[in-house]
Parts: structure tokens; sequence; C-alpha cells
């Protein structure tokens, strides 16, 4: 058994932050599911949406460009927050060392992406943004006597005593059960990818926080909307479920879209912003061009930006490309949609809290309220610093020394080297081909019937491993995702019904 004042679950983005905000007085936890360097902020290409200015129309125009991206479903109050926020976000990130790419002007350069009506989003390394924040902000933290790292542990179960979280349960590097008991606990765990059979996201992001806070009753919504990534790279050679992410900062420094005609084709579905349409628009166009057209991609056309600005520009994007024979700016470079955030999650106030007490959320697994029924880009990152620093601050103000710790048993022996890979595929094909870009009731019908019973199956053999319980967790989430696009009958933002 094992007690800290803080209890971190996740080491991207959020989870960081979060602990680099609280009291240098408290002990802090973080827990890793396998290193602490893997998540899916360092795969964050694009950068951090930010007005890092007092300019109000500014900073309004931010804000109108959140909500109209997710379709006023957004909690608008949680919107103006996480605008209002983003200076001093950004502000402590370079406080912490974090270096954004600047001009000759000495100026910070930023960018523009789909849905904005403005250049705002900073970026480091060019197209390295997540990995070299997150970089910075570990090694930051690995100085600080308050803080703990357990890696290759993985959370599994919440602990509560009278709807109050008091700790949680984890599988450890041997995959035996830890008890780790806390004040305040924070589940950061990142997003849902490995649901789908095609993501941009790390194939560790298997939805855990999602089955964790699910199993004990937490409210969790919002969970239809799931964004794909417009340009994912298409290569018909690999097997990898993984998927190389293509930023539309690039279609923000000018690339188009055209179809295997090559044809430009977003004017027949965002006259007005074309290529720099939201995602949501933009995914749904491409696999309409896709069926039209009888392939499987589309092409990202640079041939007349100039490489060599390409080159600097997104160095992590042009490496990767020219590896698999392909150069930015000379040739058309396939991509297709595959899965890439979920824009829901977790229910949570302003200040990250969940529906049970001592719980908190933030990043991707949290529905902050912000994305609504689709994200804007590059407001992920932000949503993360926003969230972290607010969860952190409520932490510091209301931790208190009286701690229930209700000491529980667990049983260590039922351990069993099962193969779950035909269970994650069978899930992965359902949503795929029912639970996509687009659905239709008898689809989403067949779908949750069939994940259902998967999930009843494996709760008949619970397996005290790590692979047993990321295949709940898939398999609860798909189930929400499922149910919930279910019970959306209208088409708004990423859900689009076909019925």
């Amino acid at each position: 058994m094992k007690k800290t004042d803080v209890l971190i679950i996740g080491t991207g983005l959020a989870g960081l932050f979060t602990a680099l905000n609280i009291d240098k007085n408290l002990k802090v936890c973080i827990i890793s599911k396998t290193k602490i360097e893997y998540s899916n902020s360092v795969l964050a290409q694009g950068g951090i949406a930010c007005e890092y200015n007092d300019d109000d129309k500014l900073h309004q125009e931010h804000i109108n460009d959140t909500l109209k991206a997710g379709s006023y479903l957004n909690d608008k109050k949680a919107v103006e927050f996480l605008v209002e926020n983003a200076y001093e976000s950004v502000k402590k990130l370079i406080s912490f060392g974090v270096q954004f790419d600047i001009g000759e002007d000495n100026k910070f350069l930023v960018t523009k992406e789909g849905g904005h009506s403005s250049r705002r989003i900073f970026h480091s390394g060019g197209d390295a943004t997540g990995k070299n924040v997150t970089s910075t902000l570990i090694a930051e933290l690995m100085s600080r006597d308050n803080i703990t790292f357990l890696s290759e542990t993985m959370a599994v179960n919440l602990i509560t005593e009278n709807d109050i979280a008091i700790g949680m349960i984890c599988l450890n590097e041997f995959e035996k059960y830890q008890k780790i008991f806390a004040k305040k606990i924070v589940i950061a765990t990142g997003g849902i990818g490995s649901v789908y059979n095609a993501t941009t996201n790390d194939l560790l992001a298997t939805g855990d926080g999602i089955g964790i806070a699910y199993r004990k009753e937490v409210k969790i919504s919002h969970m239809e909307f799931i964004q794909f990534h417009p340009t994912a790279f298409y290569d018909e050679n690999s097997h990898s479920r993984q998927r190389f992410l293509i930023t539309e900062a690039l279609r923000g420094e000018g690339a188009k879209l055209i179809n295997v005609e090559e044809e430009r084709f977003m004017k027949k579905y965002s006259p007005d912003l074309m290529e720099l349409a939201p995602r949501d628009i933009v995914s749904q166009a491409i696999f309409r061009e896709m069926y039209d057209t009888w392939t499987d991609h589309v092409y990202l056309d640079t041939r007349h930006l100039d490489a060599k600005f390409l080159k600097e520009r997104f160095p992590t994007i042009f490496n990767y490309l020219k590896e698999h024979g392909l150069i930015l700016g000379v040739d058309l470079i396939p991509v297709s949609p595959c899965e890439h955030f979920l824009c829901g999650g977790i229910e949570t106030n302003l200040n990250a809290k969940t529906t049970i007490k001592n719980l908190y959320a933030v990043g991707e697994t949290a529905n902050s309220g912000v994305h609504g029924a689709n994200r804007l880009a590059s407001n992920s990152l932000l949503e993360c610093l926003v969230f972290a620093k607010s969860a952190s601050d409520d932490i510091n103000k209301t931790i208190h020394a009286n701690h229930i710790i209700k000491d529980i048993e667990l049983n260590n022996n039922d351990s069993y080297k099962y193969n779950y890979k035909p269970i994650r595929k069978k899930i992965g094909d359902y949503m795929d081909e029912h639970v996509s870009i687009v659905r239709d009731e008898a689809g989403l019908k067949l779908s949750l019937k069939t994940i259902q019973k998967i999930i009843n199956n494996l709760k008949k053999y619970p397996n005290i491993t790590k692979n047993y319980y990321e295949t709940l967790n898939l398999a609860t989430t798909a189930y929400l995702i499922t149910k919930q696009a279910l019970e959306r009958e209208e088409s708004i933002g990423c859900h689009y019904r076909i019925d």
C-alpha cells in the first residue's frame, strides 16, 4: 500500500502540467502505463492555439471560432474560460523553458489552421510542438523533490468510500495489484484511438480513463463525437494500425486537397473556407470523394509551394515522407481520414472536477465542454494547459490533512496469458464499419449488441493482466461511443447519421 497527497494518472501534457502547478509542499505521484515519455501529447504536431495579447476582439474571435467548429454544442462558459486563460498558460510554459519558434523580427511565429479566422497557433521545432513541450516539462518535474514517477504501472479501478475517491488499484510492472491511496486523484489518461483499427494516436490510447470512470458510474458524455483527422498519411504497404499524422498547419501554409482525378474538391463542401474548414467538414468531404471516385485516399498537393520552406517549417513530416520516397513540394502526398480525437469524455466543471468528490479529469479523457460536437484545431493542447492549471489550483485550495483510507483485500492469483487480439480486432472492425465518419441506426444497433456481448464475456472471465484491462476498457469505450451515437439521432459536427 502506498500513500500520497495527489495521484496523477498519465504523463501527457495534461498530467505533467497539473503536477507542475501543485503546491511543492504536497507529495505527488505520477503513474505511466509504460514509459514516462510515451503519450499522445508527444505526437502533437500543429501547436497551441493562443491569442497572446489583451485584444478583446481577437479573444472573441477565438471564442467564436471554437463555438462555430463545435456546432454550438460547446459549454460557452468553458470556451470563454479556455480563451481567457490561454495567455497565462502559454506564458507559464515559457517560464518552464519551453521554446516556441521565433522569426527574424524576434516575434513568435504563429500559423493558421482549419476553422481559425486568424493566425494564432504557437509551434515549437516547426512541427514537433508536442515532443518539445512534454520533454521540457518532464525534465522540470524530474528536478522536484516532491514528485515521484511510477512507470510500467497501470491504473485499473478507482477506490471510493461514500462516493468519495480515496485511491486507485493499479497493476505494477510485475502485473500484481498495488493500492495507491491519495487525497486527490487526477485522471489524465488521454485518448481512445485503439478502439478503431486505424488511428493517429499512440496505440497505448485504449480509453483507460473512460473505463475506470464508467465502472464507478462517473458521468460520461458526448462520446459520440469522435474527430477523424482529415489528413493521415495513406501507405498501402503499411500494416500498422497507427497512422502518421500530417498536420493541417500544412494546409494553413497553402497545401490543397485534390482527389485521384487531380480535381480540387473542397469548393463543393465549403466554398468560403475551402481546405481550412473545420475537421468534421473536411473529413466528411474526403469520405465522399473517396466514395465517388472508388478509391481509399485523396492527395495533399504542395507542388506549388517552396520545398525548402516546407523542409524548414515541417521537418518531422518532411523527413518521414522522404523515408517513404515522397518529397514535400514535389510529390502528391496520399492521405485519408482516420480516428484522431475524442471530443467528449468524463464530464467535468471549470475546475476539472468530476461527479465524484476528489476525482478530477483533464485532457482528452475529459469532457470539459470546450469542444462541443467537433474540436477546433490546436485547442487540445491549450485545453490540457488551462484545465490542468485550474485543477491544480482547486487541489491546492481544497486538499486537507484528514483522509479516508479504507484498506481492501485484493486477490493476486487469477492471472492468465490469454490472447485478446481477436477481440480487439473484432471491436475495431465493428467501429470502423458502423461507428465511423458516417453512421446509421441499423449499424449502430448491431455494433451495440456485439460489443455488449464482448463486455459480458470479459466480465465472466476476469484476468489480472494489463492486456485484459486494456481490452475491457476498449470494449467499454466502444460501447459508450456507440450507445450515445444511437441516442443522438440528428447529424451534427463529427456525428453524421445517413438515416
